[in-house]
């Protein structure tokens, strides 16, 4: 039987609901009724991203809202930011302090050594479709929409193109920014954003066998892939076949490897040991 264990987020004042399901962690954002990426917020992201180090039986984590159907997130808390106006930069440090912060907490979710699903059920709009974009997959249903619209507020969504640019092709993540309009699942599928679309009562049910299909791999297979994943992408073809080359070499010697190989020929179940 599975095991799950509700734990209490003291720090984050109830930001991040966090529930442990078996290998699976999962993150739920509580901060209606927008889920807005305060500071608050998105240092209880962090700090929740950043804990699962520490714990190796972890092996997927999964972001969602607590509120799902209406608002997955609406990505920068505008309200907090303008209140900032009023300083006396009228809002330089602030606003700095916030777009690093969001950059750090992507780049988290980018380097975090197991997999991290968003489950998307409403909008995810600005930074919090950076959000989805960050993450190594990402699920919806199929009333969700996305969009990055801040040209039509005058601040254009420049940190979320990072993420959307790495996802997306080109030209529709240009028409992303530079339109502003929503798209709908359908859509958000066609341009790379999403993986999968499914009804509202399927969406918890398939992205959970999705994640222990993933947490059932060797631990450190993962780990190796996810990151040489990301940094390949950055590189030139031949400098991507050099690094990968040697990281299959570097893989192989692992003993997961070994007893992978060993499980197929032999016609067993593999028995990981994350070594």
């Amino acid at each position: 039987m599975m095991n799950v264990v509700e734990l209490k987020q003291e720090a984050s004042g109830g930001l991040v609901k966090t529930q442990r399901l078996g290998n699976v962690l999962r993150l739920e954002m509580n901060n209606p009724p927008a889920n807005a990426l305060s500071v608050a917020m998105m240092q209880a992201l962090k700090e929740a991203l950043d804990a699962t180090r520490e714990d190796p039986t972890i092996r997927v984590v999964i972001i969602a809202s607590a509120t799902p159907g209406k608002l997955f997130s609406a990505g920068h808390d505008l309200k907090e930011l303008t209140l900032h106006r009023a300083d006396e930069d009228r809002g330089r440090a602030f606003f700095a302090r916030t777009m690093k912060l969001c950059a750090e907490l992507m780049q988290t979710i980018v380097h975090l050594p197991v997999p991290v699903i968003a489950e998307v059920d409403g909008l995810a709009t600005a930074a919090g479709c950076q959000l989805v974009a960050s993450c190594d997959l990402a699920m919806c249903t199929d009333t969700s929409t996305f969009c990055t619209p801040g040209v039509n507020i005058g601040l254009f969504c420049s940190t979320p193109m990072v993420a959307l640019s790495r996802n997306v092709h080109r030209k529709q993540a240009m028409e992303m920014l530079l339109t502003g309009e929503t798209i709908d699942a359908s859509t958000a599928r066609e341009f790379g954003l999403i993986n999968r679309i499914m009804p509202r009562q399927y969406l918890n049910q398939i992205v959970m066998k999705y994640a222990e299909v993933i947490a059932s791999k060797s631990p450190l297979t993962v780990k190796i892939g996810k990151e040489a994943f990301y940094r390949q992408a950055e590189m030139s073809l031949q400098d991507a076949y050099e690094y990968t080359a040697a990281v299959m070499v570097e893989n192989m010697m692992a003993r997961d490897a070994e007893e992978g190989i060993g499980a197929f020929i032999g016609k067993r179940k593999p028995e990981w040991t994350g070594e």
